[in-house]
């Protein structure tokens, strides 16, 4: 007969309890500890980024941009007339000369104009040898009349003496005498007046002659300008160089101011640079530059900066020294790089794809082992093309992925495979 052992069954449930107990507390332990892990960080394959290291040293400050080379000196050349187009002898890309023909218009209406004016000088100029030869007419006619006024003054003049003497001796009237010297003193008021006229006749004759010739003068002008023109109808270079645009073709009608053509001058040529608006606010005279043209680097310095922007943008014009390399021509598209100044002693890096100057950003540095990189903020100073000055948050030696990690900014670190 089996005894019952008295404390038995309440062993046994204090021991499920303590069972219970430790395994609810591994549970939370477990669950505890698994909210604590990290999640496995990304693998990107280092060759697929960008690594550079933290340096400290100079620091060459430059800024970029893309651009052409244009001629320094060009000549458009208009239309000075209304005019159609009879015929073009020289096509673009002909080197030419001062006076090379380039083509010829026609204006029937300016030709018959500077016709009719022709006609209108040669009128004005007998009008004015008619008018010369009329004027000395006219002044040796005064003259004759002044002579005899002269000689009958004189005669005059004896008559009254004679008569005066005679009256004095009793052989005539005292009243004839005084008729001879009233006769007298008039002939002499008549042949001073006629002299006076005499006198003003000259100036009375150039002043004549003077507004005949400026008719001449005026009609000789006007012919010069009808017959520049009539000779404008042969379009010329008007300067050494290389024919680059024709934007006519034969038989079109051109009113004036049409532009006829573009004549360079390729072997002066300049890169007109297009540099982003935030960078070329440090950029002035003077600065050196060089210009890549894809066949050869050629030094210059920048002399023209435009005041205005335009698409963000801004035109820096860079003057090339030395000789050009071969195939430079105008419009090439080339690559231009300014120096802004030189920092002796900054710490660097190599620019990465994001990041503006003087701004706040995340990099991801590599450990000491280069396979685990975790993401931290980074001070940027002054900025260049290539490289960036770091203010704060990295040191000499030190490793970074400046490369686009867009898609990882939800992460805090990277495995690098």
């Amino acid at each position: 007969m089996d005894i019952q052992r008295k404390g038995v069954g309440r062993r046994k449930l204090i021991r499920r309890i303590v069972v219970a107990t430790v395994v609810v507390i591994a549970f939370a332990a477990i669950t505890w500890g698994l909210s604590r892990l990290q999640p496995a960080a990304p693998t990107v394959e280092r060759a697929t980024v960008w690594v550079d290291t933290v340096k400290r040293g100079e620091m060459l400050r430059q800024v970029r941009g893309l651009g052409t080379l244009v001629p320094e000196e060009f000549l458009w050349i208009p239309c000075t007339t209304e005019g159609r187009v009879e015929r073009i002898y020289i096509r673009p890309g002909t080197i030419v000369k001062k006076d090379s023909l380039l083509m010829e218009l026609s204006n029937p209406q300016l030709e018959n104009d500077a016709l009719d004016v022709l006609y209108q000088l040669k009128a004005a100029q007998a009008g004015s040898i008619d008018l010369k030869v009329k004027l000395q007419s006219a002044k040796l006619q005064q003259q004759a009349s002044t002579a005899q006024l002269q000689s009958d003054y004189t005669l005059g003049k004896i008559q009254a003496e004679k008569d005066e003497s005679l009256a004095k001796l009793g052989l005539t009237a005292e009243i004839n005498a005084r008729i001879s010297r009233a006769k007298a003193d008039e002939l002499a008021n008549r042949y001073a007046i006629e002299q006076k006229r005499l006198d003003i006749n000259d100036e009375s004759v150039q002043a004549q002659l003077a507004a005949q010739q400026v008719q001449v003068d005026k009609l000789q002008a006007l012919l010069k300008l009808r017959m520049n023109q009539v000779e404008a109808l042969k379009v010329r270079a008007g300067t050494e160089g290389v024919l680059q645009q024709v934007p006519v073709e034969e038989g079109q009608k051109l009113a004036a101011g049409t532009i006829l053509a573009k004549v360079t001058q390729p072997w002066k040529l300049k890169a007109e640079l297009k540099i982003p608006e935030t960078q070329a606010k440090d950029i002035v005279i003077g600065l050196e530059a060089s210009v890549d043209t894809h066949n050869g680097v050629i030094p210059g310095h920048v002399f023209r900066i435009d005041p205005a922007a335009v698409n963000g943008t801004v035109t820096v014009d860079v003057k090339l020294q030395g000789a050009l390399p071969s195939g430079s021509r105008p419009d090439l598209s080339v690559d231009g790089t300014i120096e802004l100044e030189r920092l002796p002693d900054v710490l660097y890096v190599g620019r990465p794809v994001f990041g503006q100057a003087n701004s706040l950003i995340t990099l991801f540095k590599l450990d000491e082992q280069g396979k685990m990189a975790n993401r931290v903020q980074v001070r940027l100073g002054r900025l260049s093309v290539n490289t960036v000055e770091i203010v704060e948050g990295l040191r000499i030696g030190d490793q970074v992925v400046l490369s686009d990690m867009s898609q990882h900014d939800s992460q805090s670190r990277i495995r690098l495979n």
